[in-house]
């Protein structure tokens, strides 16, 4: 039996409006916070216990929905 993907652990959502600059943030499933750019991304995962030195544009790690992690904007 072929294994079915997975995402990686954290997920990044698309920015909300206008009027909430914001990227809602999930690691393993679980919603941990509101980020506001991506030094709030690499605080979640070292709060959730990854390394310090954690790569925020490692595909493996995080998937970027409705954009990557220059876009926080819907503008």
């Amino acid at each position: 039996m072929e294994d079915m993907p997975t995402d990686p652990p954290i997920v990044v959502h698309p920015p909300q409006d206008e009027t909430h600059p914001y990227r809602r943030v999930e690691i393993s499933h679980v919603a941990v916070g509101r980020a506001f750019n991506i030094a709030d991304v690499i605080e979640f995962a070292r709060r959730a216990g990854l390394d310090e030195n954690f790569d925020a544009t490692d595909p493996d790690l995080v998937k970027w929905r409705g954009g990557g992690p220059e876009d926080w904007s819907t503008a």
